[in-house]
């Protein structure tokens, strides 16, 4: 029989066992490098649709031995690009990060505010919530976070004010940083900068990868495809989109996303990434797969060209980054910034297209005839209407009235399927439906006085563009969500998840607290794993 003494010995035993186990659990869970690779307008259903032309080392090992979350969206209105990735980078929605498009009126001076212009170059000046890499460098001692995309609008809204930010220039295809984040691009990068090193990854021609025989997809337009036949190589004969520079050869092509991934592998052994116990992230946005999809729509030869192509890239970067990080101690996590919708199609009657420029002069006319000839109107984009709220005073009007007003007027135009005004989404609370996504994306001092939604697969006009997101309908809301690496096995969860569970997942797994505006719930599956 066992004594007093030797039952207490044991209890130790197991107390230092259980602990022992916990600590090697934390050691083990905790990745060196988080790389959050995103994937610019990828819908949630493009990764099954061409499996079957994909390598073993790109996406399928993602989805064949990660975690794939397989219902992952954004629940707001504004799924544009800026937006989106505030969203990825801070956990929270629109709402409360503060970003609701590229630009903004300001009320009291009715000049328009950019984003990410300042004195010193692009920044996250109007940054209000704080981003993973913020948190990460400033609470986890020597963690260091390093972005990379190909335009300045990506890199900024996923850094915030965090790490090393590069992105490339548009008018010598350099990489580049701006005084608001460091003096200057590293020795190492300024070397690969004078030796033009970009340039080599423009091709004279955009050639398929595979035969022509292997595509699921049938509109094309500039690609020129193996196995073509004499007729349609002089069908081919002129390019529908015209590339004036070897900025948009790369961006509007697969070889930006080479490029940038390019980058991204010097940056992990130049800086070390995931070379010490100190967590560290790598933030890349590929932004060509989203001027690749507006350009041609996701219907086109081209985009599912790009997709193989950056099969292989990714194949390639994912294999350099595992024998680089010690221990293979790495965690990836593959998404979107949103989808895309279906292709405009010039021979659709009635088109749809909305003029958004034709709105604003309609609706400034019909507030003349309501209220007198003034400049009514400021400024309209990303489907909100900013009104002159200093004549508004001046007459004696009533904001919220005519804000009311023009909301009613706006719902005659073709395409328009609901209209908000600000003053209904500042005093009342919508709990579902389309005006919770509406509110999601609503900042009072920032957002117009009238927001639009419009029907689906409408977009607003614009030059070269066949797609274009930012709307609350499923092709431009759900996303692809993939997690692979330490501490996210094999698994596929098909609940509903929020986007803005991803920054508090990573911040978890990297041992520091969520952004400070997070909204979302970190995920189980991969914090508990």
């Amino acid at each position: 029989m066992p004594t007093i003494q030797s039952a207490t010995m044991n209890k130790r035993l197991i107390l230092l066992l259980i602990a022992a186990l916990a600590a090697f659990r934390t050691t083990t869970a905790q990745p060196r490098l988080i790389v959050q690779i995103v994937i610019g307008s990828m819908r949630a259903g493009d990764l099954d649709r061409y499996a079957a032309n994909f390598g073993e080392g790109g996406f399928r090992l993602l989805t064949e031995h990660g975690t794939v979350y397989t219902d992952a969206r954004y629940d707001c209105l504004q799924t544009t690009t800026p937006v989106s990735l505030a969203t990825l980078a801070t956990g929270a929605m629109p709402s409360t990060h503060g970003v609701i498009g590229p630009r903004w009126v300001d009320y009291t001076t009715n000049r328009t505010v950019e984003l990410i212009d300042g004195r010193q170059g692009p920044g996250a000046y109007h940054r209000i919530a704080p981003t993973l890499a913020e948190t990460l460098v400033q609470s986890a001692s020597g963690s260091q976070a390093v972005t990379i995309a190909a335009e300045a609008m990506s890199a900024v809204m996923l850094a915030g004010r965090g790490g090393e930010v590069f992105w490339l220039d548009s008018l010598r295809c350099d990489w580049v940083t701006s005084p608001y984040y460091a003096p200057d691009v590293p020795e190492w990068m300024a070397r690969s900068n004078r030796e033009r090193y970009n340039l080599s990854y423009i091709g004279l021609e955009w050639r398929s990868l595979l035969e022509k025989s292997l595509y699921l997809n049938t509109r094309q337009h500039d690609i020129v495809l193996s196995g073509r036949s004499k007729k349609e190589e002089k069908r081919n004969g002129s390019q529908r989109l015209k590339l004036t520079s070897d900025y948009e050869r790369l961006l509007y092509t697969p070889a930006g996303n080479t490029a940038v991934l390019g980058l991204a592998k010097q940056a992990i052994a130049q800086y070390h990434l995931g070379a010490d116990t100190a967590p560290d992230l790598l933030n890349i946005c590929l932004d060509s797969p989203h001027r690749i999809a507006e350009a041609y729509g996701p219907e086109s030869v081209e985009v599912e060209d790009m997709y193989y192509r950056l099969d292989r890239d990714l194949a390639d970067f994912l294999t350099f980054a595992f024998a680089q990080v010690k221990d293979r101690n790495m965690l990836v996590v593959v998404t979107s910034d949103h989808g895309t919708s279906p292709s405009y199609d010039a021979g659709k009657e009635p088109a749809e297209r909305f003029n958004s420029r034709q709105f604003e002069v309609i609706v400034n006319g019909f507030l003349n005839v309501r209220y007198g000839t003034g400049e009514w109107v400021v400024a309209y984009g990303n489907k909100s209407l900013w009104l002159n709220h200093n004549l508004i005073y001046e007459r004696g009007l009533n904001l919220a009235e005519v804000q009311n007003e023009v909301a009613i007027f706006a719902m005659q135009f073709s395409g328009v399927s609901h209209a908000l005004a600000a003053s209904a989404m500042r005093t009342s609370y919508f709990g579902s439906g389309y005006a919770r996504k509406m509110q999601n994306s609503f900042y009072p001092r920032r957002s117009g006085d009238v927001i639009l939604n419009l029907m689906p697969g409408w977009i607003e006009e614009q030059e070269r563009c066949w797609s274009m997101s930012g709307s609350m309908y499923g092709y431009d809301t759900e996303v692809p969500l993939l997690f692979y690496g330490e501490g996210a096995g094999p698994l596929r969860v098909n609940r509903r998840v929020e986007m803005t569970s991803v920054a508090p997942t990573l911040a978890r797994l990297a041992g520091v607290r969520e952004p400070a505006a997070a909204e979302g719930d970190a995920l189980e599956e991969i914090v508990e794993m």
